[in-house]
């Protein structure tokens, strides 16, 4: 089954939205903003995505900017900082079965659906 972590404030992640709703397949929305995945989740999707946590953060949050910029910070750190604050989560991520990837462009999702 499809998954899509979607924020629907995000115009990409609604464009990415829209793309898999064109595709015809099944699959779920996971609004992650009020269904935060776990740290244990959020290690699987970024092993899946096969990026750093780093490279999930959105770095332009000023929850980011203020509590987190410029600090050495380990991998699980990072993580449990995306756990606790779900802006902070690159958007939108889709999964289909073991592939997964970051819709940005949205368009890039059509390489796994």
């Amino acid at each position: 089954m499809i998954k899509i972590y979607h924020n629907n404030r995000c115009s990409k992640s609604r464009l990415g939205l829209q793309l898999l709703e064109d595709s015809g397949k099944e699959f779920e929305i996971i609004k992650y903003i009020e269904n935060t995945p776990s740290y244990n989740e959020l290690n699987e999707i970024i092993g899946l995505l096969g990026i750093s946590p780093l490279q999930l953060v959105r770095k332009g949050e000023s929850i980011w900017k203020e509590n987190f910029k410029g600090k050495n910070l380990s991998d699980q750190e990072i993580v449990l900082a995306m756990s606790k604050h779900p802006k902070l989560i690159e958007r939108p991520i889709v999964i289909n079965g073991n592939k997964a990837i970051i819709g940005r462009p949205p368009e890039t999702i059509l390489e796994i659906i």
